[in-house]
């Protein structure tokens, strides 16, 4: 019987582990599957969370790209419809009223080409409808003045592609005005005031004398003109800088206009300093910025004169205007 105990012991002992193992094992099983199944659906979150974050930044830039699309499309359509209308503009003739106002205003004008005639009207169209022209000191513009201020600025670039991009006002004075200028000399700086006929301000405006600039459109031979002063201004400002030196077309040097521009003012200054008199306005002496501005006046109106006190100069002038004055009738 004692002998047998150990024997019948063991037997028990290994039975009643087998019940305990399978439920270890079954709750380990549990916990793995729990632990795996927790783990899986993590991972599903995870993977979830970013596709709908990816489909969110999706839908942002879709949404983006048709904003820019719309603003790209709007400002494309400003920009045609603006490219329209000065197309139009400039194809467009003057009414037969306004046409006589110019030539009765402006008798240079009859000298110009019937083709030139045709461009000159189009530009003269759409100056009037870019620049507010805005009485000062009373007066109260009219068509006439309107008219002929417009008509004497579009004259100088009748043939050429320049133009007055920036321009958007021309103030008239009935007559004279002061206007005040600052001048440095070192750390000091004076303002004094003077009498002025017109002005001439980086991109705009143009101040004129109602009275001189009609009384310059009806002389048409003297050499003196202050539309056409004041808008070549404007033109050698187109450059970036007033320096006598207008923004060239490819097809002109501007090393060849800058030593033609540079010898004739420099004879120009010497006569000037001899009290001596030439074609051109002694007040083109005051700086290269004036000299061009007082050649325009008489290449315009004594252009015969100018060619003949000075071909290089008359022949970078006709090339960059692109027109030869002496030539109209």
């Amino acid at each position: 019987m004692d002998a047998d105990y150990p024997a019948t012991g063991s037997k028990l002992h290994a039975c009643s582990q087998q019940p305990l193992f399978r439920v270890l094992h079954d709750r380990i099983s549990l916990e793995i599957v729990v632990e795996l199944g927790a783990a899986h659906h993590g991972l599903f979150a995870s993977r979830l969370a970013k596709r709908a974050s990816t489909i969110h930044w999706a839908i942002h830039m879709t949404a983006l790209l048709i904003l820019v699309i719309l603003a790209t499309g709007c400002i494309g359509c400003i920009f045609w419809f603006k490219r329209q209308k000065r197309s139009h503009l400039l194809n467009t003739a003057l009414p037969e009223p306004q046409r006589v106002i110019v030539q009765q205003q402006v008798p240079l004008i009859r000298k110009l080409p019937p083709d030139l005639q045709d461009r000159l009207e189009g530009k003269i169209s759409l100056l009037l409808d870019q620049v507010d022209f805005i009485g000062c000191d009373g007066l109260d513009v009219t068509d006439e003045m309107r008219l002929s201020i417009a008509a004497q600025a579009c004259l100088l670039i009748v043939n050429s592609p320049s133009w007055y991009d920036h321009l958007r006002t021309i103030l008239i004075y009935p007559g004279a005005f002061k206007s005040r200028q600052a001048q440095r000399n070192g750390y000091v700086l004076t303002e004094r005031e003077t009498i002025r006929t017109g002005e001439s301000w980086a991109r705009g405006p143009v101040v004129l004398s109602w009275t001189h600039a009609q009384r310059g459109a009806f002389n048409d031979h003297d050499g003196h003109n202050v539309v056409f002063h004041e808008f070549a201004h404007q033109l050698d400002d187109l450059s970036g800088r007033t320096d006598g030196i207008p923004a060239l077309e490819k097809d002109q040097s501007f090393s060849g206009w800058v030593t033609v521009f540079a010898e004739a003012y420099k004879h120009h200054v010497q006569q000037v300093s001899h009290g001596r008199r030439t074609v051109i306005d002694t007040y083109g002496a005051e700086g290269p910025e004036e000299f061009f501005a007082v050649l325009v006046e008489v290449f315009f109106e004594r252009p015969v004169e100018l060619k003949h006190a000075e071909p290089a100069l008359y022949d970078q002038l006709t090339t960059y205007f692109r027109l030869d004055p002496t030539t109209w009738a």
